[in-house]
């Protein structure tokens, strides 16, 4: 009663969809995305939501988003039920458990955020009625990977779901989510002649045996058909049975390669035998390639040298989420082949079918992997999930040339009890045993593809045996998380004097960046524009140049949403080589540089258009950066000329005076190419005319409000030259997000700590002094990631007399009173300034005070 219920209020509501729409094709498919209704659980009232959908949105605006169930609905009405058909609903996606019902019988439930599944629903329709399909997903499984982890696990159904009819006799539907089962495999493979073998699962849902025809033919990308192959074949009632039908050679097949990804269209048949009326028709692509991993020599594709260069990818993008079009997917890969790449780790779970498609037209090879991520946990049924999920991956995706790689675990021991703790032996066991199942199972499926896996930054891995998979990913961040830029270096040559014969790919590599924040004096980890542009120049030569590094993936293609993530940019993994609406950063252009040949894609890009609004500086002079893969550069300035430099490591900085105001700037080279930008220069704030004049404390970078345009300078020890700086305080920051800091972030997590005392140079007069402050005693918790970036300790929280010109204007001082533990404080100050300059001195009484950022503004 309660469903039917259901059902009469939500039939007044939605429109009228039939099955008999479908046509007279032998299989029919179509999405059902619209018309759906979806309300959280301690929700009364159901709202109406399009697919794709998430219900974490709050995953932008706080670390502690949504983790657990949401319910979704829909009407299905069925005008009638064709005996001689079976329907199903599949759906690509839905994160992390879907359970699925209709019309009050369950479906099924489906362990897994990533891939697809398909019910038969055959048996539970109510022809002429509208029927009710619900749909409970819970983002919070405890036995469903990934559990731990450096991105948001949005929770909804997030990809399309489809209702699709067959006849009795039909391709397996029920295979792991695979949309027909006819898996296509190239098992020779040689530049004069290749083989094709296509394995259909056919199924007779009827009542009687089935006497059948399978046909599958290979058609060349001229329309030519190049191979077939037929096979008879009696299925009893209720009986499926895989076939297998090979091609003879195909001689001087067109190869796939990133450069040229050549395809053939493989079309498979199943017609009675009898009557030969086409029962069910089965298409794909495949294309014909081979490649080799080598400890010494790297990799190879078709016979040739071939470094890898790509990107990791994350799938979401502001506001939407994860909820995000086809078209998204097609894009990113787009972008990515725009800048020479010719490989991506779709990271760090299986994507839509539309990436791997456009991968195969495109021409990107493909490294795939499943969530397990930083810990294997002995929660029941977590093993047999991470095994369901891998084979789901590998046959829903197993058609896709561009592929050659599976993976199954990433920096799996990151946050597991290291040796010197009593719990190691228990998780290492755990780990090697789901790692060894896993690769057993991998190969068994798919023999021919490699098997990766991506360790972090220590050997450990190859020691207690984890070196199993056929290569090697390093997940490396020196000169980031950890140590200097030449660690890099030295790790990768230290891995290949150990394990020489193994192959290895940089799985992971990448520094952030947050286009506020600058400095001519980078370094790690104070999120500078410059630094990670100076990061990416270190590594990507020593990749280039080395031979047995096959390759690498950066990470990360965008700056992506990780609710957990505080530094500069919280929810940011700032990374990126686009930020996350895509946009480019300058950095990109480097990677553009490196990877295209300039004889059919020439690069010149002058790297200023993350830096495009300055400061002026004492000298009027800049740099400026110009990415090209050119031989040589000239820049001009203003109209006027500034130099021609050769490049080096595809770039050239000139050292440029400019005038405040807007500057225009051409970089020019060979065969008429050309760049040109406009760059504005803005005066340092003048004290005497009233105009803002902030500094960032204990930084070494300038930092710019994306609200305001206001500029805070860095920091430096006092000097008359400068006008301003420290005179007593150390240095220090925080990787710890504060708390209601609006668009000044980055200002609090710096600041000079200790008995401060600070000068600026001011003339005499009235005026406002805004002192920013935060108690950093209790640094929020981090994440696993940030390794020795996290070490941070709780101390006392701090109190202090602050001083402006030797005037006390705050006695017993703590911006934690009231327990404000991590979050901004501001406070201003009118001040009578009757010397020549103003200073701000903390007296401790307790712990050790900070002062994070000052901002002046004279008022008469």
């Amino acid at each position: 009663m309660k469903i039917m219920k259901q059902l009469v209020g939500m039939a007044l509501a939605l429109p009228a969809i039939f099955f008999t729409s479908f046509g007279a094709d032998a299989a029919s498919k179509r999405s059902i995305n619209d018309s759906w209704e979806f309300r959280m659980p301690d929700a009364k009232a159901w709202t109406r939501v399009h697919l794709p959908h998430t219900y974490n949105q709050d995953a932008y605006f706080g670390r502690d988003y949504y983790r657990g169930k949401a319910l979704y609905r829909r009407a299905l009405p069925i005008d009638s039920v064709d005996p001689s058909k079976r329907y199903y609903i599949r759906f690509d996606a839905a994160s992390k458990r879907a359970d699925v019902s209709l019309n009050g019988n369950k479906l099924g439930s489906h362990p897994g955020g990533y891939t697809a599944f398909t019910y038969d629903i055959t048996g539970f329709l109510n022809p002429g009625q509208y029927n009710l399909l619900e749909v409970t997903v819970d983002n919070d499984s405890p036995d469903i990977a990934p559990i731990s982890a450096d991105f948001t696990f949005w929770g909804g159904i997030y990809r399309d779901v489809w209702l699709i009819d067959r006849e009795l006799q039909h391709f397996s539907m029920t295979d792991h989510g695979v949309d027909g089962a006819v898996y296509v495999s190239t098992p020779l493979v040689n530049e004069k002649e290749a083989v094709v073998e296509v394995r259909p699962v056919v199924t007779n849902d009827a009542d009687k045996a089935a006497n059948l025809t399978v046909t599958s033919t290979v058609t060349a990308p001229d329309g030519k058909v190049v191979a077939t192959m037929k096979k008879d074949v009696k299925l009893a009632p209720k009986q499926s049975m895989q076939l297998d039908l090979k091609s003879d050679k195909i001689l001087n097949p067109h190869l796939w390669s990133p450069d040229s990804p050549t395809l053939y269209n493989v079309k498979t048949v199943i017609t009675d035998k009898k009557t030969k009326r086409e029962l069910d028709r089965h298409e794909t692509r495949t294309g014909f390639r081979w490649w080799n991993f080598d400890g010494e020599k790297g990799f190879s594709l078709n016979g040739r040298p071939m470094k890898l260069r790509g990107f990791n990818r994350h799938q979401d993008q502001a506001p939407y989420g994860v909820a995000v079009t086809d078209e998204v997917a097609r894009r990113d890969i787009r972008l990515m082949k725009d800048l020479g790449a010719n490989f991506i780790r779709i990271s760090h779970y299986p994507q839509d079918d539309a990436i791997v498609r456009a991968c195969d037209e495109l021409g990107l090879l493909v490294w795939e992997e499943i969530p397990i991520v930083n810990i294997v946990y002995d929660t029941p049924g977590f093993a047999d999930n991470c095994e369901l999920n891998l084979t789901e991956m590998i046959r829903q995706h197993y058609n896709h040339p561009s592929v050659i790689a599976w993976g199954y675990m990433n920096e799996i021991l990151l946050v597991t009890p290291g040796p010197d703790r009593k719990e190691w032996p228990e998780f290492r066991d755990r780990t090697v045993a789901l790692a060894q199942r896993l690769e057993k199972k991998l190969k068994e499926e798919d023999p021919a593809r490699s098997s990766v896996m991506a360790f972090n930054m220590t050997n450990l891995y190859n020691e207690i045996g984890l070196d199993l998979e056929d290569v090697a990913g390093w997940n490396l961040y020196h000169g980031w998380y950890v140590g200097e830029l030449k660690g890099f270096n030295e790790f990768c040559e230290d891995q290949h004097r150990r394990y020489p014969d193994h192959p290895v790919i940089i799985s992971e590599w990448g520094a952030g960046s947050d286009r506020r924040i600058h400095s001519d004096h980078s370094r790690p980890f104070d999120f500078s524009i410059e630094y990670q542009q100076k990061y990416v120049e270190h590594y990507l030569p020593f990749i280039e140049q080395t031979d047995y590094i096959s390759g690498s993936a950066y990470w990360n293609f965008i700056d992506f949403n990780v609710a957990a993530r505080q530094e500069s940019m919280p929810r940011v993994n700032n990374k990126g080589a686009f930020y996350n609406d895509r946009t480019p950063k300058d950095v990109a252009y480097y990677f553009k540089a490196m990877w295209q040949d300039p004889d059919s894609v020439p690069v010149l890009h002058i790297a200023s258009r993350d830096y495009d609004n300055r400061l002026q500086t004492p000298d009027g002079k800049h740099l400026v950066k110009v990415y090209s893969n050119l031989p040589e550069v000239t820049l001009t300035a203003n109209g006027k000329l500034i130099g021609t430099q050769k490049t080096d490591n595809c770039f050239a900085v000139f050292d440029v005076e400019f005038p405040v105001g807007k500057n225009s700037l051409m970089a020019a080279s060979s065969g008429g190419i050309i760049d040109v930008m406009t760059l504005d220069v803005r005066p340092v704030a003048s004290l005497s005319k009233g105009e803002d004049f902030g500094i960032n404390i204990g930084s070494n970078c300038s930092f710019t409000s994306d609200l305001s345009n206001a500029v805070w300078m860095d920091d430096a020890p006092y000097s008359k030259e400068r006008g301003y700086g420290y005179l007593a305080g150390e240095p220090k920051s925080t990787t710890s997000e504060i708390y209601n800091a609006a668009d000044c972030g980055p200002l609090f997590q710096t600041w000079l700590s200790g008995p401060v005392e600070y000068r600026v140079d001011a003339p005499q007069g009235t005026y406002e002094v805004e002192l920013f402050m935060a108690d950093t005693s209790r640094p929020a918790p981090a994440l696993a990631n940030l390794l020795d970036k996290s070490a941070e300790k709780a101390s006392e929280a701090a109190r202090c007399d602050v001083l402006i010109n030797g005037n006390v204007v705050e006695k017993g001082f703590s911006p934690a009173d009231g327990g404000f533990y991590q979050t901004a404080f501001r406070r201003k100050y009118i001040v009578d300034n009757s010397a020549d300059a103003i200073t701000v001195r903390l007296n401790p009484l307790e712990g050790t005070p900070t002062l994070a950022a000052i901002k002046l503004v004279r008022l008469d």
